[in-house]
């Protein structure tokens, strides 16, 4: 198909500290830094780029939902329960505010887990069939 989309190449997500921001993505989840400025940061992580970018106090990419719920507007996947449970524990050593591994009447279990501006991000143990077969079948 001549015009389609073909992956998501950058995700923008609100910050109130640039540096301190892009220390603690760096430091607590492996984030590689590319760029950083006063007003931006630019990282890798989870094979996509994000700008961490300066933003008025209380703002995060978080959303309410129509039963008023606060929710994550990205899911990074892990490749089984196994690799959730392991970095589940992880992020609890390095004290990231996280949320119990939850069965949410799907297919595998996920957890939820915030930055330093309370931006929620979701894990899911369910790695992507289409992801592990380009990405990780043809290293093996």
């Amino acid at each position: 198909m001549y015009g389609k989309l073909m992956r998501v190449g950058t995700t923008y997500i609100p910050v109130s500290n640039v540096e301190l921001a892009s220390q603690w993505y760096v430091n607590k989840l492996g984030a590689q830094l590319n760029y950083q400025d006063d007003d931006k940061a630019i990282i890798n992580l989870a094979n996509q780029s994000f700008f961490l970018v300066k933003a008025h106090e209380n703002q995060s990419s978080n959303f309410l939902d129509h039963h008023g719920i606060e929710r994550f507007s990205i899911t990074f996947e892990v490749d089984g329960l196994d690799e959730l449970v392991a970095l589940h524990n992880t992020f609890k050593l390095n004290d990231i505010n996280v949320e119990d591994i939850e069965n949410r009447g799907h297919s595998g279990r996920n957890f939820v887990f915030c930055d330093l501006d309370g931006n929620k991000f979701d894990v899911w143990s369910e790695l992507s069939p289409t992801f592990k077969e380009k990405y990780l079948n043809n290293n093996v």
